[in-house]
């Protein structure tokens, strides 16, 4: 027997009667509809009523706002009570679960701030205050940004960590790589190249590249993390130094007679003749230039991007076969026979500095990347540690049975010594520290004597050229675990490097700024510009910048006779007067208590009353 269907349930719709909507499913960003009552069975919603309210009629005067697509604040009138506000909601309706800005911790922030708060803002003109004002505001938002990214930076450094009484020295290279993954073990491989020894080696800034250079002309460049070789000649010519420039698609090759510019190719670019009997190369990559130190003691700064001679200095020190560059200031240290260092800068014809280091010939100088400490090895056997912060002298010392004949730093600090065929590292208690030099973190015997060292940038490897080819070592916590990818990126493309390029010859840094303090550049010189206002004052005759004498306005109404004008500049200039006064008296009353006042917890003395 079949029974009539429910009205409102699959009954059909009555003829005339439109067909109901069906009911929308709610969406995750929908609020859920008010909870029925309880005991109340669901039932299909019912219409409420239309009701119609009372709209005043339009007047002409009246002008309506159009609504627009995207509206950033909701239209509320100004009458309405106060309602609460509620969390705001994303075009597509979805709620912020973390409204306002990520918070940033005060102690990071500090640590990215290059700006002095301490340090009042001088009494200037109202624009240049406000200038001032403005990059103090930028900068404390770019340390703010760097702080709130730091989380990002999930790669940390590491350290070799021996058990009770272990000694780290001891733990061979063959124990490292069986310990750690497949992808670093690969980065420790051994290049037999006997035939044209000894080498010299270079990383690329990015640390994806490497250059080696044997004595009898072996020229090659490759991609090492991948094994592929970039290209491979023989200039049947003795090498003294290899290094890139600014890129890895070119190459400075310091010859037996002249110095040469290659691509990645292996072609041959540019022979500078003026560059000759270079001995070591410097790339300076901030203000693109190649500094070469010759046999004839002449140091020669080239602009590789105008390919120009910015000037040639003559060290006055014989043979110049000992070089290193400071990166933070771009100061060149050049080491001499008679056991001094010279720090060098192409805007002065003089040495900006000279440090006595060794009772013997200097054979190898290293300065870390904070430019703190320069660590330099002598003929004397001694190996020593100076403090570059303006007073340059001797942190720490000690003796080596061998003289190191090369030193480098890594980027967190370690310092590597090449000792014949050993290797000796050298680390600190942190990266702003100086290496402790009592005992060795790490230490490596090789095929051959030691030539070239040199850490891989953002790679705990170290790359050693010794007279049997090329070592790469693998030193746990030398690098730099995270790195810059607008900056120095090893995994950038083609299109990639072109851009860096055209943006770092834009900020290129001129070669006459470089000198030994890069924050003085930012400081008023005060002297010069003393003298400066003197000279104007002498040629014009006056003082353009004095205060002009006060001028009294023009009134109206007869209010500006000549004896109201008069009156009204007499009474200004005694006004200024009592000032000047005023502040006099006031200094004579601070000089005064100074000269009185004594020091707490002093005895009165009986030859206090004759104390005016």
């Amino acid at each position: 027997m079949e029974t009539a269907p429910k009205p409102g349930r699959g009954a059909p719709p009555k003829d005339g009667e439109p067909q109901a909507k069906r009911k929308k499913p709610r969406r995750y960003w929908e609020e859920e509809a008010a909870p029925a009552a309880a005991g109340a069975s669901p039932g299909p919603p019912r219409k409420k009523a239309k009701t119609r309210d009372p709209r005043p009629p339009r007047s002409k005067s009246v002008r309506i706002a159009k609504k627009s697509r995207f509206c950033q604040k909701p239209q509320t009138p100004k009458n309405a009570p106060d309602q609460k506000k509620k969390p705001q909601r994303t075009l597509s309706g979805a709620q912020d679960p973390f409204p306002g800005p990520a918070p940033a911790p005060v102690e990071e922030a500090r640590k990215f701030c290059r700006i002095d708060k301490s340090r009042a803002l001088p009494h200037s003109k109202p624009k240049t205050r406000s200038r001032l004002e403005t990059a103090e505001a930028q900068e404390e938002e770019a340390s703010v940004r760097a702080a709130r990214a730091e989380l990002l930076l999930t790669e940390e450094p590491g350290f070799l960590e021996g058990e009770d009484g272990e000694d780290t020295a001891k733990i061979l290279q063959t124990d490292i790589v069986e310990a750690v993954d497949i992808a670093s073990a690969a980065k420790h491989f051994d290049l037999n190249l006997r035939q044209f020894g000894p080498y010299r080696l270079n990383y690329s800034r990015t640390g994806r590249h490497l250059a080696l250079g044997g004595r009898r002309g072996h020229v090659a460049a490759l991609d090492w993390v991948t094994k592929k070789l970039m290209c491979e000649i023989n200039v049947m010519e003795a090498v003294q130094d290899i290094h890139f420039l600014h890129s890895e698609a070119l190459l400075a090759v310091a010859q037996n007679r002249w110095l040469y510019i290659y691509d990645n190719q292996g072609i041959e670019l540019h022979c500078i003749r003026r560059c000759d009997r270079a001995t070591r190369l410097e790339f300076l990559p901030f203000h693109f230039l190649l500094a070469t130190c010759s046999e004839t003691g002449f140091l020669t700064y080239l602009d590789v991007s105008v390919g120009k001679i910015v000037t040639a200095l003559n060290a006055r020190a014989g043979r110049l076969s000992v070089m290193a560059q400071n990166p933070y200031n771009a100061v060149i240290h050049l080491g001499h026979s008679n056991g001094t260092v010279s720090l060098w800068s192409p805007a002065v014809k003089e040495p900006l500095a000279k440090i006595l280091c060794h009772r013997g010939a200097v054979r190898a100088v290293a300065v870390d990347s904070t430019g703190t400490y320069m660590a330099t090895s002598g003929l004397d056997h001694q190996l020593k540690i100076f403090d570059l912060r303006g007073t340059f002298q001797p942190l720490s010392a000690r003796t080596l049975p061998q003289g190191a004949g090369h030193l480098a730093f890594s980027q967190r600090g370690l310092l590597a010594a090449g000792m014949g065929d050993v290797v000796n590292i050298w680390t600190g208690q942190g990266q702003a520290s100086s290496p402790s030099l009592e005992q060795p973190y790490l230490t490596h015997r090789l095929s051959g004597r030691v030539h070239g060292l040199q850490f891989c940038p953002f790679e705990d490897v170290l790359g050693v050229g010794h007279s049997g080819g090329i070592s790469s070592m693998l030193v746990p916590g030398s690098a730099e675990p995270n790195f810059d990818g607008l900056e120095n990126n090893p995994y950038r493309s083609r299109k990639q490097r072109q851009e860096w390029e055209v943006k770092a010859l834009l900020e290129k840094v001129p070669a006459e700024l470089i000198c030994l303090d890069p924050r003085a550049l930012a400081e008023v010189d005060v002297v010069s510009l003393e003298q400066q206002k003197k000279e104007r004052i002498e040629r014009l005759g006056y003082d353009p910048d004095a205060k002009a004498a006060f001028q009294p306005k023009a009134k109206q109404k007869g209010r500006s006779s000549t004896a109201s004008l008069v009156k009204r500049k007499r009474k200004v200039m005694d006004q200024e007067h009592r000032d000047k006064v005023r502040q006099s008296l006031e200094q004579q009353q601070q000089q005064q208590k100074q000269e009185t006042s004594k020091p707490t917890g002093a005895r009165p003395s009986a030859l206090d009353r004759f104390v005016r």
